[in-house]
């Protein structure tokens, strides 16, 4: 369990807050770049961090990422008028460029030198891969981007989807780093049926045969591997004819995860805080083709009952239809005989259990087991970076000559005799390199595409 200081420290992340410095210093999504469609295009309001902020893309197609409120009277820009590349107040007239320069102030004289002396509060942006990205922290600690892999993306190839979840950023994020939940939450009736470890790729079970290990084992092991970005853990299962299967999740700070995938995949699910109570889960593709033999499949909840498909609809916000106001739409009689949990979506799963926390659950009532190894290493590595930061501490994981933030990728298989799951998903892995061959040997489909 946490003390109630540590608590309030890992979960506030407001402006001055211990967490909310450290996370300023990261490159962070703000919101999706079809969210604002073209040049001139409605506003659109982003609340991030806890602040009140207005987006908007300008008549040269430039994203600017302001304060909401004028610092005139304070009227919200985002019922200004968008034209002539700057963001105009409807109040007075006073009007902002993407950068928070004010441009015009018509409603002084001509000859009043008063609008040289307005700025309005501005961050650095970067489009990448389907997501407008900001920089939050003080300027001269602003560090590159971090580039997952998205930057080189050709636009056919982006896919960027967020949902809402309604509790702190920290609860979501758990939920991610918790490999045994899946053995319960997830679970449904039918998986008995399923068939055991027989597969045509030795070592990489299709997703059907996941599932069953899943239930077979419900009790699984952790080991936590600290690496540069934070750390990879595997969730340790015996499958029902005795092997060993590895469930390899990434984290790297502060809120990004890489779920584990059969062989290995680098989509990056990021839990971005709104504020104190709310966050946005992000979901987004960060490398082209790079696994070209498709072990296990492609669809993981084709087997399942549930009725979100994993698949690529494209960019956009995803609704909500199970909600705490409607129980989530649990079926107690679909509960007692088809789903361990009565609902029938499977992330809206998820939300019920982390959204039923309330919206900042209270850790020092917690009783945490061995199954929650992860959970323990993310809040220790945030807490200890937020705490240093005033004292002169580096956060880690910025971008850097050394760090590839390209080649975090999750992995999951059923171990060889003496295999080390630590190679699994890396560029050690023979997995990896026939991946990252193939890749390089297919023609581009853009001139910036990655090998």
């Amino acid at each position: 369990m946490l003390s109630e200081e540590n608590n309030q420290i890992l979960t506030r992340v407001g402006p001055g807050t211990l967490m909310g410095d450290l996370l300023r210093r990261y490159w962070t999504p703000a919101l999706l770049s079809m969210e604002l469609p073209g040049p001139d295009c409605v506003p659109v309001r982003v609340r991030l961090l806890g602040e009140n902020l207005v987006a908007f893309r300008d008549t040269e197609g430039k994203v600017g990422l302001v304060a909401e409120n004028c610092p005139h009277r304070g009227a919200s820009l985002y019922f200004g008028r968008n034209e002539e590349c700057g963001l105009r107040c409807p109040y007075h007239g006073w009007k902002f460029d993407t950068e928070g320069t004010c441009v015009d102030m018509p409603s002084e004289p001509a000859d009043s030198t008063f609008k040289y002396k307005m700025k309005l509060t501005s961050y650095p942006v970067h489009e990448s891969g389907g997501i407008v990205w900001a920089y939050l922290g003080p300027r001269e600690t602003m560090t590159p981007f971090r580039d997952f892999g998205t930057d080189s993306l050709p636009e056919e190839k982006v896919y960027a989807r967020k949902q809402l979840a309604r509790c702190n950023w920290v609860q979501t994020m758990e939920g991610n780093l918790d490999s045994a939940h899946i053995s319960w939450l997830h679970q449904f009736n039918g998986v008995a049926d399923l068939p055991d470890d027989g597969t045509d790729k030795p070592g990489y079970p299709s997703n059907a045969m996941a599932w069953k290990f899943w239930a077979h084992d419900r009790a699984p092991r952790l080991e936590v591997h600290d690496t540069w970005y934070g750390y990879r853990y595997a969730a340790i299962r015996t499958t029902p004819n005795g092997n060993t299967n590895v469930r390899i999740t990434e984290y790297c700070v502060p809120y990004s995860t890489v779920v584990a995938s059969n062989p290995f995949t680098t989509r990056q699910l990021m839990v971005v805080p709104i504020d104190d109570e709310n966050c946005w889960r992000y979901n987004f593709t960060t490398q082209v083709d790079l696994n070209p033999n498709g072990y296990g499949g492609e669809n993981l909840f084709a087997v399942s009952p549930f009725e979100t498909p994993f698949r690529n609809p494209g960019s956009g916000i995803t609704p909500r239809e199970y909600t705490a106001e409607n129980d989530y739409l649990i079926d107690r009689e679909d509960q007692r005989t088809s789903t361990f949990s009565g609902i029938r979506d499977f992330v809206s799963q998820d939300f019920m259990v982390t959204e039923s926390m309330g919206p900042i659950y209270d850790r020092t009532k917690e009783h945490l087991a061995t199954t929650d190894k992860a959970v323990i290493r993310m809040r220790n590595i945030l807490l200890k970076a937020a705490k240093g930061l005033p004292d002169g501490g580096q956060p880690p994981a910025l971008a850097g000559p050394d760090h590839d933030f390209r080649k975090i990728r999750s992995a999951e298989k059923n171990l060889e005799p003496g295999e080390d799951w630590r190679i699994l998903g890396t560029d050690d892995d023979p997995v990896v390199q026939e991946a990252m061959l193939a890749a390089a040997n297919r023609p581009p489909t853009t001139p910036n595409t990655p090998a």
